[in-house]
């Protein structure tokens, strides 16, 4: 479909877990519990990993404090996610492509796929490490191999979303059970690691890590991933069912981020016991942390545990980071492409860096590579969680749900946070360069007005919702899943007596009806047939409840009421899933006994059909009346 469609966010596995009927309250709490583990994966990736060793072998405990306000942050931030996602049934950057004009909605999705390469790049780097730790394999060998685990998730998907979260939490217990094993061996030091938990001010490399955790605890693209993940539960779209939803989401949220702050507090305990302890402060590359743990902790076990959790690690946050490209792309720029490439797309964004890294770098460059990619994500925050403010205050369209004042307060305040520790550590950056580069020219030409075009752009979107009814009525086009339907001609009568009509609400529809009206006449019955393709809409089917559904209804129903007062006899079909699947199961229903069916081929060239996908092809070899392509 075009994308000047909007579709339902993740429409693979929409309203896919059913919630209702469930008497029992630990069954109820059972059955919402699911996706912030999802997102709890992305609190313990190779990113962290590398923040974590680095800031527990040269700060000891001092900086678990900075875990500790970072994983408070991120509660906070994934409940105003659930917010959105459950009361308005949109994702942070459906939200996003609605409130903003579309040359910013652009340069927002840029700067979230940058943050999901960075993402992706420490889970490639991570596994290719595990794997180089746990089998000897060269890094670049390892880094290949991560190119086909991606599509794991494809295979996940179609067994529904419940089996991928259990895949999911089944690597979270490897990696917890793993960690608890290694803290028995290591033995920290109780009152030292108390202490850690006193905020303290960092010195300047202390804040270069600290803003790394941040980044790695906090991370873009799990808010993006949240709000949509939420919508694979049904809910009861009254106040009462909103609220249960939100109650438990909660729940889910606050055990699932609690087991992720296990885990990073775990690896900077270990890092401080055993690195820092013994006066090895310079321990930030994981391979030398696998290395030394053996001598250290007089245990072979030890490394082993620590290459097996690195790769369920690795392995389990690639599988998220792949969900939220896929969501990130659909949502900004309302464009569905097939999923293996898309899957495709987010690992070759990642790969191709930890290429280049490895061999002109070496091998011992992965560590300065993962705190890098995690800063990256810290930078990115700011334009994901301003918008994510501005849409759950939003009184109107939170319909009653907005936050209330003191979380807006905190809200900001951790907004505010994450923005000046930012901009400090972009400051310190530059003089650094433009003290050490021997062509300072190209800093204040090239990167210095890029940095400022940036904030530019990050007062934009935090002022511009403040402005937008007085200024933004010539900028914001009517951003519904689809356009507005175009009124229908009057028609020349023909005959045929049952003509089917798919419809995907594009430029195309127009023709598809006319031709279909002019073939059948006004004796005949027509039936008008939509498929919603969110990622809900293919895990949940008919069970969905969002606002690309709520569209689709309306559409169909616009275009029955202009027919029906032209004279013609018209009913309504709307399926939800694949097209090319449920197109066919419609047309070869034997009560319906259809004799034509009229489809828009929607005028795709060779490499649109590969990244789109070509329904015309599929469905008309799954059935068995005549098809007239317009």
């Amino acid at each position: 479909m075009s994308k000047d469609n909007q579709r339902q966010s993740l429409g693979e596995v929409h309203n896919s877990v059913n919630t209702s009927g469930k008497k029992s309250k630990w069954k109820k709490i059972l059955a919402f519990l699911g996706p912030a583990y999802l997102i709890s994966v992305g609190y313990m990736d190779p990113g962290n990993w590398a923040t974590d060793l680095a800031g527990g072998s040269k700060f000891g405990y001092s900086l678990l404090w900075v875990l500790l306000m970072s994983n408070i942050m991120a509660l906070l931030l994934q409940s105003l996610c659930t917010r959105l996602g459950v009361v308005r049934g949109v994702d942070l950057a459906q939200a996003s492509r609605e409130e903003y004009p579309p040359f910013v909605n652009f340069v927002l999705y840029i700067f979230a796929e940058i943050a999901i390469a960075a993402c992706d790049l420490a889970e490639v780097v991570g596994m290719a490490i595990g794997l180089q730790l746990l089998f000897g394999l060269p890094l670049l060998w390892g880094v290949s191999i991560t190119v086909f685990d991606s599509f794991l998730l494809l295979f996940l998907l179609n067994k529904g979303m419940r089996k991928m979260e259990a895949f999911i939490i089944a690597l979270i217990a490897i990696i917890g059970l793993s960690f608890f094993l290694e803290m028995v061996m290591a033995k920290p030091d109780l009152p030292g690691v108390i202490s850690g938990l006193v905020p303290s001010v960092p010195t300047n490399g202390g804040l270069y890590i600290a803003i790394g955790i941040i980044g790695a605890t906090v991370m873009p693209h799990n808010l993006y991933l949240h709000s949509s993940l939420v919508q694979t539960r049904t809910i009861k779209r009254n106040k009462k069912g909103i609220r249960q939803a939100l109650k438990y989401n909660l729940i889910d949220s606050t055990i699932a981020l609690n087991l992720a702050f296990f885990v990073n507090a775990a690896i900077l305990i270990l890092a401080a016991s055993v690195f820092f302890k013994n006066g090895m402060y310079e321990v930030a590359e994981i391979q030398d942390a696998h290395k030394l743990l053996e001598p250290l902790l007089g245990s072979s076990l030890a490394p082993i545990l620590f290459a097996l959790a690195l790769i369920a690690a690795g392995q389990s946050s690639t599988l998220t980071g792949t969900l939220a490209g896929q969501i990130v792309m659909e949502g900004y720029l309302n464009l569905r492409i097939q999923p293996w490439v898309r899957r495709l797309i987010t690992r070759l964004l990642a790969i191709v860096p930890a290429f280049l890294t490895i061999i002109y770098f070496g091998e011992r460059s992965t560590g300065n590579l993962l705190v890098l990619s995690q800063v990256v994500l810290s930078l990115q925050l700011g334009f994901a969680i301003i918008p994510l403010i501005h849409f759950v205050s939003d009184k109107k369209k939170m319909r009653g749900f907005h936050i209330k004042w003191h979380t807006v307060i905190a809200s900001w305040v951790v907004s505010i946070v994450i923005v000046v520790l930012n901009v400090k550590l972009v400051i310190d950056e530059l003089q650094q360069w433009i003290q050490h580069s021997d062509s300072s020219i190209y800093i204040w030409a090239i990167v210095i007005p890029i940095v400022i075009a940036t904030g530019f752009l990050l007062l934009f979107i935090t002022f511009w919702p403040f402005f937008k009814r007085e200024l933004g009525k010539r900028w914001i086009k009517n951003h519904a899943p689809h356009k507005t339907p175009s009124i229908i001609s009057k028609i020349t009568d023909k005959s045929y007596k049952n003509i089917a009509i798919a419809l995907d609400f594009s430029s195309s529809d127009e023709k598809s009806i006319n031709r279909a009206l002019q073939l059948g006449g006004k004796d005949c019955n027509y039936t008008l047939i939509h498929c919603v393709e969110t990622p809900g809409a293919f895990i949940y089917g008919k069970d969905i409840q969002d606002y690309e559904t709520d569209k689709d209804t309306e559409f169909l129903n616009l275009y029955k009421s202009q027919l029906e007062e032209l004279g013609y006899k018209v009913s309504v079909i709307l399926n939800f899933g694949n097209p090319r699947k449920e197109i066919p199961k419609a047309i070869n229903d034997e009560e319906q006994r259809y004799d034509l069916l009229v489809l828009g081929r929607h005028g795709h060239t060779f490499f649109k059909d590969i990244l789109l996908g070509t329904t015309v092809d599929a469905v008309r070899h799954r059935i068995d009346i005549p098809v007239f392509i317009t």
